[in-house]
């Protein structure tokens, strides 16, 4: 039952995570459900471990179909590479307690200004070009790879809502471009979750198929469907987002 489980979250966690980010909503709770006496940073790596794969496999079906813009994106993953190494061991160091509850009001700040903004990033018009597009990708995938290897929570929304805001692409090239990112910061907490001895790898391979089949779905349907369809997803990921870590800071405060 253990491995229907994990294995049915991770395909719909694929699914999710392929469009906007989020997937982690999905697989992390049902990891914990399965096994509540596990260590959870076992369970966060070998979230990861899966999570991983979706995240690579999406990025490369995006490359074959959308305008990428390596020259900006490259560096940019390996800032966010190295800042999501930086961010997980600071966490060994300082406590995330202060982030934790200011996250869910930063979610929302994102999600009404989205809302309020009926025609942001439906179309695509890069603010920069160069150098300067250069230095803004890195600021992004440095400052979102250091809030994932810190934290996590809404990664993949994070990177998607400042591509769109920051840089002018529409939701279908961000998501596109926060699934490099993402990927890279996810190899880098793989890699230090492995080397600690997190990972149950036996379950992580079969969570990584699942993962990868929803992630070949859910971008199917991003591509086909368009920046509209992102958009509606990334409306309703935040959404739940916000739900998920309002309960998590304040659900069980007496």
């Amino acid at each position: 039952m253990e491995w229907l489980i994990l294995t049915s979250a991770s395909l719909l966690a694929g699914f999710v995570d392929s469009i906007v980010g989020g997937g982690g909503l999905i697989l992390v709770p049902a990891l914990f459900a399965v096994f509540p006496h596990a260590p959870p940073a076992t369970l966060l790596g070998t979230n990861k471990s899966a999570s991983v794969w979706g995240t690579a496999t999406a990025t490369w079906r995006y490359a074959r179909r959308v305008q990428m813009r390596w020259s900006a994106l490259l560096p940019a993953a390996a800032v966010c590479l190295v800042c999501a190494w930086l961010g997980a061991w600071v966490v060994t160091q300082v406590s995330a307690e202060l982030l934790r509850r200011a996250l869910p009001f930063i979610l929302g700040a994102v999600l009404l200004y989205t809302l309020a903004k009926k025609d942001l990033g439906l179309h695509h018009r890069p603010r920069y070009a160069g150098r300067a597009e250069t230095l803004a990708a890195c600021a992004v995938g440095g400052t979102i790879g250091f809030y994932d290897g810190f934290f996590g929570p809404g990664t993949g929304s994070f990177f998607v809502f400042l591509f769109v805001r920051w840089l002018g692409y529409d939701f279908l090239s961000a998501s596109a471009s926060a699934k490099l990112l993402n990927t890279t910061s996810n190899v880098a907490a793989v890699a230090l979750f492995a080397w600690k001895g997190h990972v149950w790898w036996h379950y992580g391979l079969a969570m990584a198929a699942a993962n990868v089949a929803g992630s070949l779905l859910g971008t199917r349907l991003a591509l086909k469907h368009g920046t509209g369809f992102v958009r509606g997803v990334f409306i309703a990921v935040v959404a739940a987002l916000i739900a998920k870590t309002t309960w998590d800071a304040y659900g069980a405060v007496p």
